[in-house]
């Protein structure tokens, strides 16, 4: 039986550890017996049979640029029922620019207040998805994202703001997303905010978060 194949393309800003981010997710992914390639050209989104025979494409890509004829070979193929998968800022801070690209993934990140080490609850909202069953309420010291979400998303983990005074803490609390899913087409897409270095995905729930999300985003269950 031919495996099935994903493409992870990496690059941006390093900061965000896209080359060692792509190494777990591509370990992720062998584990559970996809046919992985990794590259840090996006020129790989122009290749439209190619896209198509694709299981799943992981973008890890942070404040990039990324032209008309690259982005839209990522949405037709996901439209036509290829799955997207990824986190943090590599998934919904890549392309600042393309608003096709955050329609397709479902938010735009837009703040970190306290920037990187704040110590904060991501809360799993039972019985919404069979994608988080199992999987209990844990704690993460990394960038809190404030995103701005798509309403048709369905939400799987949400963090509480305001942890860190800022100007947004007369708002009151508000449950921001971290895990969501949804529909592009045929295609499935799934993201999750942790991710600001690739440690993140020693915690066990991230881990298991990401992979799970993997496999339903290529419609292959676990």
């Amino acid at each position: 039986m031919e495996k099935r194949r994903a493409l992870i393309v990496w690059g941006g800003w390093d900061g965000h550890e896209p080359q060692q981010v792509s190494q777990v997710f591509r370990t992720i992914l062998e584990a559970e017996g996809f046919d992985v390639e990794v590259t840090e050209s996006l020129d790989a989104f122009l290749d439209a049979e190619k896209m198509r025979a694709l299981a799943l494409v992981v973008p890890v890509v942070t404040m990039a640029r990324i032209t008309r004829e690259q982005s839209q070979g990522v949405l037709a193929a996901v439209e036509g029922g290829v799955g997207i998968a990824g986190c943090h800022g590599g998934m919904c801070d890549a392309f600042r620019e393309d608003t096709d690209w955050q329609f397709m993934t479902g938010g735009q990140w837009v703040a970190h207040p306290g920037n990187d080490g704040v110590r904060y609850a991501v809360e799993i909202k039972r019985g919404t998805s069979p994608l988080v069953e199992g999987i209990t309420d844990f704690t993460v010291a990394s960038e809190q994202y404030y995103l701005h979400v798509d309403p048709a998303v369905e939400v799987l983990a949400t963090t509480r703001f305001p942890i860190v005074p800022g100007p947004h803490s007369p708002n009151g609390a508000v449950d921001m997303p971290v895990v969501w899913t949804k529909r592009w087409g045929a295609g499935r897409v799934f993201y999750n905010s942790l991710g600001h270095h690739a440690d993140v995905f020693d915690i066990p729930e991230a881990r298991e978060l990401m992979r799970r999300g993997f496999l339903w985003a290529a419609k292959k269950e676990a």
